[in-house]
């Protein structure tokens, strides 16, 4: 055993320097890397190098945080701008309700001033009704107004609107009205042709954009363009409210009566609001009493 034990100790200590000479090598091996490091700088480029090298594998222990960041401030974000977006579409529609109803401000003043800049000294008293129902058929051509007896309105009243006169009252109940139109099928109204003052009767055709005059003879002066007025008549319109205009004419030499049609000036299925009116009495444009109705329309033979 001891002899075991010497050859063991003696191979052991022959298989390399010793700790001082070791200590010694790399004492100077480090200096010497200190003085080639101050000479050229080559550590740098080493440390450089060593950096490229561990970039991937820093980016891949930071890679689950940043991701995380990443996704939190892009939902964060995304958040914000649709919040963003909700109030900006939220004040857009804001604006255009305040725009059309600025718009409508508009348009209702406007035909308001239309309607009053329409009457003439004849009238006495006028009323603003608002449409509220619409029937505008071959059939029938009539509205439902939002005044009635309770507030004085009549039947047979005359109805007009900021262009042209408008129709009548055909029947009334306490809160509103039936209206019947000048371009119904069952409505005649008394004109004259301001331009020449031809007298006729317009007929309603049924269509909201039509009059006939079929009782006008062939000699009488009545050209496209001529502005029909209300003619005092019978009874219901004063004189001189514009009524339609003349649209189209034809003279077919081998009949007695020229084919006339007009259009009217009155909004027929756009106007909104409508106007009542009453007539001074005893003015010279009232209507026509049943003693001052001696008046000849032409007829048809």
């Amino acid at each position: 055993m001891a002899v075991f034990g010497s050859g063991s100790s003696r191979s052991l200590g022959g298989r390399g320097p010793s700790f001082g000479f070791r200590f010694f090598c790399y004492a100077l091996l480090s200096v010497l890397l200190m003085f080639w490091d101050k000479r050229g700088g080559w550590l740098d480029t080493a440390r450089y190098g060593l950096q490229a090298a561990v970039y991937p594998l820093q980016l891949a222990v930071n890679s689950p945080s940043a991701a995380w960041h990443w996704l939190e401030e892009s939902f964060t974000t995304r958040e914000t701008l649709q919040a963003e977006v909700d109030r900006l579409r939220g004040q857009l529609r804001d604006q255009q309700l305040i725009t059309m109803r600025q718009a409508a401000l508009a348009q209702e003043n406007a035909t308001l001033r239309g309607l009053n800049s329409l009457l003439p000294d004849v009238i006495e008293k006028r009323l603003i009704g608002e449409v509220i129902s619409v029937e505008v058929s071959t059939l029938r051509q009539r509205l439902v107004v939002n005044r009635g007896g309770n507030n004085g309105v009549f039947k047979a009243q005359p109805v007009v609107t900021g262009t042209g006169v408008l129709g009548q009252v055909f029947r009334t109940g306490p809160f509103s009205s039936e209206i019947i139109l000048i371009t119904d099928a069952e409505h005649a109204l008394p004109v004259q042709v301001l331009r020449s003052g031809v007298r006729t009767i317009a007929l309603g055709t049924g269509r909201a954009t039509s009059l006939e005059l079929p009782y006008v003879p062939q000699n009488y002066d009545v050209v496209v363009g001529d502005v029909l007025v209300t003619s005092g008549l019978g009874r219901v319109f004063p004189f001189g409210l514009p009524v339609a205009r003349v649209t189209k004419v034809e003279r077919d030499p081998t009949q007695p009566l020229a084919r006339i049609h007009a259009a009217p000036m009155a909004g027929i299925e756009s106007d909104r609001e409508v106007l009542f009116i009453w007539a001074r009495a005893n003015h010279p444009a009232a209507p026509a009493t049943a003693a001052e109705l001696a008046v000849e329309v032409p007829k048809q033979p």
